[in-house]
C-alpha cells in the first residue's frame, strides 16, 4: 500500500505520541530496517549524555578532552564526569555545526534531516530562534524528540515528523538552511541532495558533518566495513559527496577535514566502561590510518 499522499495535514504536524496507528513513510525495505533499529536502539552512549541536560545528540564530539576525568577515583563520580565530557564534546560538535547555517533570523525555516532524537533542532533554535522541522523515519525517536520540545516549551516552533528525509512533503523553497549530522550514510546521496536542493531557498545553506572514507586510501577499509556492519550503514566515499553536491546545486563554500579533532572524543569513549559500545576501537583504527575521514562540508543552494 502506498502511503506518499497521507499528507493532506499541514506539512508542520507533530508525531502523536501513540505511533501505533501511524502510516509509514514510503521507503524502502532497507529504510525499513533502519527504523527498526532506531527504534530498538537504547545505548546508554545516547541516553546518559541527553539526561544531563536534555538534549539528545546522535553524533560523535569534537575538540581537546578533558583526560583528568579518567583519573576521579571515585567509581560513580568517574562515570559522572566521563559522562560530562562526552557529552560537552558531543555538544561542541553540534554548535559547530550550526554556526554554519547561519546569519538565520527567527522567521527563518531550518530542516533537520535524519534529527534521531532531536538535539541539533534545538541547538539551532536556541541559537537562532529560528522554526525547525526535523525529520527521522523512527516513530519512537520522533515522539520521544516531540515531548522534549513541548517540555522545553518550543514545540510552537521546533516540530518533529515521522517522515522520510529523501521525500518529506514539505513545501518546495521555504527552507534558509538544512543539515545531515551523520545521518547521509544512510541513503543514496543523490536522493537526499535532490531534497534539499528543493526545500532550500535560493542562496540557502546545507551543512553536512559526516565520516566517509578517504579516496586516497583505495576503496573502503576493512574497519570501514566494520563501522557499515555495526550500524547497518553504507559509508560513501568523500568524493561522492562533492559529485553529488554539484549535480544538485550544491556549491561548497567551506570543508573541514574534523579527523584530527574527533580523536579525542573516541579515545575518551574507550574508556568509559559504561558507554562502550564495542565499535570505539574501530573508529580510532580507522582514523589513524587515513582509510576514514570526519568531514564537515556547507555548502550553498545556487
Amino acid at each position: 500500500m502506498n502511503h506518499q499522499h497521507h499528507h493532506e495535514e499541514s506539512p508542520l504536524t507533530i508525531a502523536p505520541a501513540d505511533t501505533r496507528n501511524v502510516p509509514l513513510p514510503t521507503q524502502s525495505t532497507y529504510q525499513n530496517r533502519v527504523a527498526d533499529y532506531w527504534n530498538a536502539e537504547e545505548n546508554p552512549v545516547n541516553l546518559e549524555l541527553g539526561k544531563l541536560d536534555d538534549l539528545y545528540h546522535h553524533h560523535y564530539g569534537v575538540g581537546a578532552a578533558d583526560h583528568s576525568v579518567l583519573d576521579e577515583r571515585d567509581p560513580a563520580l568517574r562515570r559522572e564526569r566521563i559522562t560530562a565530557e562526552l557529552h560537552r564534546l558531543e555538544h561542541a560538535q553540534a554548535e559547530l555545526l550550526a554556526a554554519h547555517l547561519g546569519p538565520l533570523t527567527p522567521d527563518d525555516r531550518v530542516f533537520d534531516a535524519g534529527c534521531g532524537r532531536g538535539g541539533g533542532s534545538v541547538v539551532a533554535n536556541l541559537r537562532y530562534g529560528c522554526h525547525a522541522d526535523g525529520v527521522t523515519i523512527s516513530a519512537k525517536q520522533a515522539a520521544f524528540a516531540g515531548e522534549q520540545a513541548r517540555k522545553r516549551g518550543i514545540d510552537g516552533r521546533v516540530r518533529y515528523h515521522h517522515r522520510n528525509m529523501l521525500d518529506t512533503g514539505f513545501e518546495t523553497g521555504a527552507y534558509a538552511a538544512s543539515w545531515n549530522n551523520e545521518s547521509t550514510m544512510y541513503v543514496e546521496l543523490d536522493l537526499l541532495f535532490a531534497e534539499h536542493a528543493r526545500l532550500l531557498r535560493r542562496g540557502g545553506r546545507y551543512v553536512v558533518i559526516t565520516g566517509c572514507y578517504n579516496d586516497t586510501y583505495g576503496r573502503a577499509s576493512r574497519e570501514v566495513s566494520l563501522i557499515n556492519a555495526h550500524y547497518i550503514c553504507d559509508i560513501h566515499p568523500r568524493s561522492e559527496y562533492f559529485r553529488a553536491m554539484a549535480r544538485h546545486r550544491l556549491v561548497p563554500v567551506h570543508v573541514q577535514d574534523l579527523t584530527a579533532d574527533t580523536i579525542p572524543y573516541w579515545e575518551l569513549r574507550r574508556e568509559a566502561e559504561h558507554l562502550v559500545t564495542g565499535i570505539e576501537d574501530t573508529f580510532l583504527s580507522a582514523y589513524r590510518n587515513g582509510s576514514f575521514q570526519y568531514l564537515l562540508i556547507a555548502a550553498d543552494r545556487v
